[in-house]
């Protein structure tokens, strides 16, 4: 019984200490807002025929649909050009600052407000990928998927090293952000704007008044127990939707692997074969030909592809097995978006398997992106400024080579120390962004846990 009750407590306090898995959903974050950035940008020229009042789906139509179905949409607020332009263009806007990782909240609310927007305008617009990413950004919503690689991990950072001098630091920007953000909301639902399902427009409405209760205690409570009341919800809502999410990729695996099964081509192992010749998923004919004339070939395929999606869901457990198999999903997926010219649905697939990943991978990956921007940074340091600013104001001190082995000019006439290698005059910026927080060595932040299966 003790053990019982050892485990349990040990099990309440994983999931409410810490928001779980930093790097997953970082790269959660990072994945579906760059799906959804280079599709609007891909799509910018047609922006009319898909979503625009030159669709083929009227706005006369959506609204019939949307009245009948209640489905969230800010596009049926007004009809005018100027409005659809608006919404596009913030749908842009806020998934650039959620892939840098900008206030993160506010921005996963209008990134999910954006994806809604569009996609439930003009429902035949996308393929599979839209389906991933219409549940992911409202999953999104409920995480805290800034803890590492965004802006504001660096925010933060240099807030704990401000305060360790001593020195008051008040944020203006958030609190006036969420003050527009709920004046917009107030005055859409004076207007009537929120009308047809409740959910959205609630979850809207919760979220505002969350991220003011959490602003009005850390403003006017002395004491902490408040704040880390708040924290602990926040983890448990956390960790929850990171369940979510990962119950929801096994979900679409399971299911795909199962009503495949039932279907005769992937039974007598030639399904993989007709998709090859479908003009409209033909971008590289020649390619296709080439993949289909083995026919042992599409076989091993076909059998393949339904054994990994049935046997994925039951892998997790095994950090070896479910390594293997996650890296054979991420190429498949890969391959379908050269062969069958679908990007946006292999990218959004890919960006859910993410939530899988080895977090020392993650971290390795983190820490070379970080090792390979330095050394762009020194590279782009001006060389004889002295100590004049270098990229994004960082100073070449006087008396000291600059990245290039050359001395500035105020060491000119005096030795200075010999040159370094080249892997040792790159130095990691404390406030890069890629920088690893979750190092042991850093007491402001202990090591983060993986998401909850071994990896």
């Amino acid at each position: 019984m003790n053990r019982f009750a050892l485990a349990v407590s040990t099990g309440i306090a994983r999931v409410t200490e810490a928001a779980l898995g930093p790097y997953q959903t970082a790269m959660i974050r990072i994945g579906f807002s760059a799906t959804w950035l280079l599709f609007l940008l891909r799509e910018f020229p047609h922006r009319q025929e898909l979503y625009g009042p030159d669709s083929p789906w009227s706005w006369n139509l959506a609204e019939q649909l949307t009245s009948l179905n209640g489905a969230f949409t800010a596009l049926m607020w007004s009809n005018g050009q100027f409005w659809f332009e608006t919404v596009y263009v913030l749908a842009v806007v806020s998934s650039v600052l959620l892939l840098l990782g900008w206030r993160t909240r506010a921005m996963s609310v209008l990134f999910m407000v954006g994806v809604l927007s569009l996609q439930n305008r003009s429902i035949f617009m996308g393929d599979g990928g839209d389906n991933v990413l219409h549940l992911m950004c409202i999953y999104l919503v409920f995480t805290r998927c800034g803890q590492v690689w965004s802006l504001d991990e660096r925010r933060a950072r240099r807030t704990r090293e401000a305060h360790a001098r001593g020195e008051h630091v008040v944020d203006r920007v958030g609190p006036a952000l969420w003050g527009v953000l709920g004046l917009v909301l107030v005055s859409a639902a004076f207007l009537d704007r929120l009308s047809g399902d409740w959910a959205v427009p609630a979850l809207l409405w919760a979220l505002w008044l969350a991220q003011a209760l959490w602003w009005a205690v850390g403003r006017f409570t002395r004491s902490g127990q408040s704040r880390i009341m708040l924290d602990v919800v926040a983890n448990i809502v956390h960790n929850g939707a990171l369940l979510v999410i990962m119950a929801e990729a096994c979900l679409i695996y399971a299911t795909a692997g199962w009503y495949k099964i039932q279907g005769s081509r992937w039974q007598d192992g030639t399904a993989v074969y007709y998709p090859l010749h479908l003009e409209s998923f033909s971008p590289w004919p020649a390619l296709a030909d080439l993949l289909s004339a083995n026919g042992v070939m599409v076989m091993l395929v076909t059998y393949g592809t339904v054994a990994v999606q049935v046997a994925f869901p039951f892998t997790l457990f095994n950090r070896r097995v479910k390594n293997v198999l996650l890296a054979a999903m991420i190429t498949e997926h890969a391959v379908i978006a050269v062969v069958l010219g679908l990007p946006f649905f292999s990218l959004a697939m890919i960006a859910a398997d993410s939530v899988f990943l080895p977090t020392s991978f993650l971290r390795r990956l983190g820490d070379g992106a970080a090792r390979v921007r330095g050394r762009l940074w020194a590279r782009s340091a001006p060389v004889g400024g002295g100590s004049g600013p270098g990229l994004l104001g960082q100073r070449v001190p006087k008396g000291r080579p600059t990245p290039e082995g050359q001395p500035t000019p105020g060491s000119v006439g005096r030795p200075g120390p010999p040159a370094e290698p080249a892997s040792a005059k790159t130095p990691q910026p404390a406030d890069c962004p890629g920088d690893n927080p979750g190092d042991p060595g850093d007491p402001e932040n202990p090591g983060h846990r993986p998401v909850g299966f071994p990896a």
